[in-house]
């Protein structure tokens, strides 16, 4: 079956933030409306302009039919979906019903894991640049981040930096580490060769990691995700790892995330901690859209995803290599997110930041603010759209703002 990534879905006034938001003032970052004249292209909220997968339609419908939505426990396809889904995809073994736990959504889980793991006022080390979502998370529970920034080598490949790495451990007496894999918003799928060395670092200091794998299915180009806990003995018993299908299928409308913990104390303390709230509930739409989508036909569906951004990804890498000077980008592996550094054409023109971001705006090309992502001259583009408003949105970078 083939499934339609070309088509321009027309999400307004669908409670979509990622184009009824433009121009708003509700998270604080929207990009502001265009001039007359240009549409929306929404390429800064992470999440996609596809249609999601047909059999998770027809798992909401058909549990929408019956009329009562009351109390409920999780039902076995959902643990039996999770289980089969990541020894498909990801070729995990022993994983099990009681490894499982759910979580709101990832950064609830981070929130808990933290609280768990940590002191208020501990320092935490974490990557640079840093998902947004991370620092509100993690500064707005009273503890403090330490960043290690990640390098870019001679071809352009961001890498984890071990020797400053072990250098914020040991300076800042760290305990706990949130990891991101695939790396948001560079786009690094780890090879096993790092995340061997990284679980050695963190083994030798007795850190425990905290593992945001919610992109793990969206990845480029035939790259393969290593889930963090496979990696050793060490990584499979001192890692919260968080999953959700949010990402990879466009139902964070829905929420609904889980967690896997193999080490039975860490995961008592977890489950503990999530449920102070009273609110770290499932919902039961949720739910059904997950065992939706991990089905045979949400496999092949995903496949035929990472294809189509796949093409966005290389047409955007192209286009700024080869029309926009003065712009430098990594060619990401993994999620739908373009880090874009606009360091050298901001210098050779004299421009800001927020000239630059007010130029895309102004010409419709939603794009987000990457300083907040600790990218000092960066926008953060998503490239969740069909190519054709891709293409569109590079054209118009080209005609009115990366001007030569």
């Amino acid at each position: 079956m083939t499934y339609d990534f070309s088509s321009i879905m027309d999400r307004h006034n669908m409670d979509a933030c990622a184009v009824d938001g433009v121009g708003g003032h509700h998270f604080g970052m929207e990009p502001a409306l265009p001039r007359d004249g240009f549409d929306v292209i929404p390429m800064w909220i992470a999440d996609m302009n596809f249609p999601t997968c047909p059999s998770i339609v027809n798992a909401l419908l058909e549990r929408a039919k019956h009329p009562a939505y009351g109390y409920f426990s999780p039902r076995q396809a959902y643990f039996d979906g999770i289980i089969q889904w990541h020894k498909d995809r990801n070729g995990v073994s022993g994983l099990e019903q009681e490894h499982i736990g759910y979580e709101n959504g990832v950064l609830g889980g981070v929130v808990s894991a933290l609280n768990v793991l940590c002191s208020k006022g501990d320092h935490v080390l974490i990557h640079s640049p840093t998902y947004v979502g991370f620092t509100a998370c993690v500064e707005n529970n009273g503890y403090h981040i330490v960043h290690s920034s990640l390098v870019q080598d001679e071809n352009q490949v961001w890498r984890m930096d071990f020797e400053d790495m072990e250098r914020k451990i040991e300076e800042y007496h760290i305990h706990t580490a949130i990891f991101c894999s695939p790396h948001n918003p560079c786009g690094r799928v780890w090879e096993r060769w790092e995340l061997e060395r990284a679980m050695a670092l963190f083994e030798k200091h007795h850190i425990f990691v905290i593992s945001d794998e919610i992109w793990s299915d969206l990845l480029l180009d035939g790259h393969r995700h290593i889930p963090t806990q496979s990696v050793n003995a060490y990584a499979r018993q001192h890692t919260v790892a968080l999953y959700a299908p949010s990402k990879t299928f466009n139902l964070a409308g829905l929420v609904g995330s889980y967690h896997i913990i193999y080490d039975p104390w860490l995961r008592d303390r977890m489950d503990k901690e999530s449920s102070l709230s009273h609110y770290n509930q499932m919902n039961v739409l949720s739910m059904h859209a997950l065992i939706g989508a991990y089905q045979p036909e949400g496999c092949a569906w995903v496949d035929q995803l990472c294809q189509a951004l796949s093409r966005n990804i290389h047409y955007a890498v192209d286009f700024i290599r080869e029309k926009l000077p003065g712009l430098s980008v990594s060619m990401p592996e993994g999620t739908y997110m373009l880090f874009v550094d606009c360091t050298g054409w901001c210098r050779r023109h004299g421009k800001s930041m927020d000239e630059v971001l007010h130029a895309c705006w102004d010409v419709g090309v939603a794009v987000q603010d990457g300083r907040m992502f600790h990218g000092p001259c960066h926008i953060r583009m998503n490239l969740a759209l069909p190519l054709s408003r891709v293409q569109e949105a590079f054209e118009r970078l080209e005609r009115y703002v990366f001007l030569p």
